[in-house]
């Protein structure tokens, strides 16, 4: 089974939580292990806060999700204008930004940019999947209607 999402959310810190959630739940439900599953969702919490710091002009920021049978994508889309250049190291430790590139990096197997002067910028982030497989042997609960 794939999942597919997309949401549209305002420009601050208060939607990062529920893309966490719906992300975390989809994963979840596809019996993706916890440690695959937070890897995910550390590098999209630090896409989604790039957006909401960096993204330009507009109030609201893009999250689309496909997770597929071996792997998850994430886009995560603002009106900014854009990442220089990948850091190749961490900044000094009393250095208050600039180590979310590199742990997105960290914890993903691909991640690349799109950057269109003027229209924003897109993350996207690829994570091969690990499945849970004692997840996969219990038998599901149904939700209460």
């Amino acid at each position: 089974m794939d999942i597919e999402f997309s949401l549209a959310l305002p420009r601050d810190a208060i939607g990062i939580p529920m893309v966490r959630r719906v992300l975390g739940d989809a994963m979840r439900s596809l019996n993706v292990s916890e440690t695959c599953i937070a890897d995910m969702l550390l590098a999209v919490s630090e896409a989604c806060s790039n957006a909401v710091r960096h993204g330009g002009p507009a109030n609201r920021y893009e999250v689309t999700a496909a997770i597929g049978s071996d792997h998850c994508d994430v886009r995560v889309a603002d009106n900014g204008s854009g990442v220089p250049s990948m850091p190749r190291q961490f900044p000094p430790p009393d250095t208050e930004n600039g180590r979310g590139l590199l742990i997105m990096r960290s914890v993903v197997d691909e991640i690349s940019f799109g950057i269109t002067p003027g229209r924003g910028t897109t993350v996207h982030l690829r994570k091969l999947l690990d499945r849970d497989e004692e997840a996969q042997a219990r038998p599901r609960e149904l939700a209460a209607v």
